[in-house]
């Protein structure tokens, strides 16, 4: 399965659309977003796939807006930050704002943990877990998003042009 993952949207809605039309092409299954939509209209435009996120940072005050348009999009929402299971993989995936959330992930070993908030694109491998954030739609040197493939264990980055 592979899945799309994108972060730091930051309510450019045509550049995240432009993304997910591009994840789409790349034969992504399942799209995880990191936080920071900062509007439910960037959600809804993500929920063109199926969809699990986490709120970040920039999230604060528009959450009700989000959980509204995740409810009618049929796309989960893990909060702050949260572990899940696909394709037989444990997924654990936050903004990277809060420590409060992301050592308690780290902790349990995932396969993966999928954070966004630096705006800057990584993959590296940490002990067990293979740590990967995806770059961001604004605010960066390079606009990126990834598709993590996970029967493969592969993960490619897609430039997102300007």
């Amino acid at each position: 399965m592979k899945l799309g993952l994108i972060s730091d949207t930051h309510d450019q809605l045509q550049r995240t659309m432009i993304a997910v039309d591009r994840l789409v092409s790349a034969g992504v299954e399942r799209l995880i977003h990191c936080g920071d939509f900062c509007s439910h209209e960037v959600l809804t435009a993500c929920c063109a796939l199926p969809l699990s996120f986490v709120f970040g940072n920039n999230d604060w005050g528009v959450e009700p807006e989000l959980r509204a348009a995740a409810d009618a999009g049929g796309a989960q929402c893990l909060g702050y930050g949260a572990e899940i299971i696909i394709a037989d993989r444990r997924i654990s995936i936050t903004h990277g704002h809060l420590h409060t959330e992301s050592r308690p992930l780290m902790a349990a070993n995932p396969d993966y943990l999928i954070t966004g908030h630096s705006h800057v694109a990584m993959d590296r491998q940490l002990e067990a877990t293979r740590w990967v954030n995806p770059g961001a739609l604004h605010r960066a040197s390079e606009y990126s998003v990834a598709v993590l493939d996970l029967a493969s264990d592969q993960v490619d980055f897609i430039t997102i042009p300007r």
